[in-house]
């Protein structure tokens, strides 16, 4: 039985992984601080004998037998990860360089969750894998968006160095069940915000898009670039390539929820992205993936798990 270890494995994308390795006969540890993540997330999981939860942060170094890591482990939206940007920048680099050690004493396979946010503002669109980005590296959002961007590179100093197996994904804009209630980001605030009558806010003028990818589609990208061949590293796009504006998706969550709510416009934030999109070409070709969810479906599944959290 392979002996996985999942970080960050209590949040969204995390929980979601080890869930769909425990049904597929792996061993699993799932770590975790709970800096983000909900215990709710993983409470199925606890009585399961191939699952183990550690409560742990990545900055600080474990001893474990794994074959396989996954890291996932990094605050990853802009209300959390901008509340300590020390302490982003340290689980970025210092989890980076923790999980890289694990492996290389294992001889185990890792992958890196790294983010579309290393693209920053981007000036290329869609964007492809060897865009090298439009990153402001002292603004708000560079703790996330430069920590992600040193992670990567630690990655390849170690399969360079150490011939450590590496993988890194590029998770762009992801949704669905297990979305954190504060999250703070467009798909979770817009649900909330409709749910209970309020003004739905968006910054800027609403003609800024992105591209939403439901999270079981995430994790199946992320679970068959993994399997490859050791001599494909990456890194790879994984995410959604059908744009919808933020006064669209406002739009279209108002009337799932058939709410009374306005839309309310505010100032657009500092290093906010007019455009993101991923071309998503590379991993179709490695494993033949694209995204299966449609955005309403993903949506509707999203607003029952909130429901229900009440």
């Amino acid at each position: 039985m392979k002996k996985i270890l999942v970080t960050g494995g209590v949040g969204m994308i995390g929980s979601h992984l080890c869930r769909r390795l425990l049904n597929e006969g792996c061993d699993v540890t799932c770590l975790d601080n709970f800096y983000t993540g909900n215990m709710r997330n993983i409470a199925d999981l606890l009585d399961n004998p191939y699952f183990r939860l550690i409560e742990h942060d990545v900055e600080k170094p474990i001893e474990l037998a794994v074959d396989e890591i996954y890291n996932m482990a990094c605050p990853a939206s802009p209300v959390h990860y901008q509340k300590d940007p020390v302490k982003t920048v340290r689980t970025s680099v210092f989890g980076a360089i923790n999980m890289l050690e694990l492996a290389k004493k294992n001889n185990a396979k890792i992958l890196q969750a790294s983010t579309s946010e290393i693209y920053g503002d981007p000036f290329v669109h869609p964007q492809t894998e060897d865009y090298w980005g439009n990153v402001n590296p002292i603004g708000r959002r560079s703790c996330y968006d430069e920590g992600k961007r040193c992670a990567e590179t630690l990655y390849f100093d170690y399969w360079r160095q150490y011939a450590v197996r590496i993988k890194i994904v590029r998770i762009f804009n992801t949704y669905g069940p297990a979305i954190s209630y504060n999250d703070g980001r467009v798909i979770s605030n817009f649900i909330i915000q409709a749910m209970h009558g309020n003004d739905i806010t968006i910054y800027g003028d609403g003609s800024q898009t992105r591209c939403f990818c439901y999270v079981a589609d995430t994790v199946d990208a992320i679970v068959k670039f993994m399997r490859l061949d050791d001599s494909v590293t990456g890194p790879v796009n994984v995410g959604n390539t059908i744009e919808i504006s933020m006064k669209e998706l406002a739009e279209t969550i108002i009337r799932l929820l058939d709410s009374p709510s306005k839309i309310k416009y505010m100032p657009l934030p500092e290093n906010d992205p007019k455009r993101r999109r991923p071309d998503i070409s590379k991993i179709h070709d490695l494993v033949g993936w694209s995204p299966k969810t449609s955005l309403e479906d993903g949506l509707v599944n999203t607003i029952k798990y909130f429901r229900d959290f009440q």
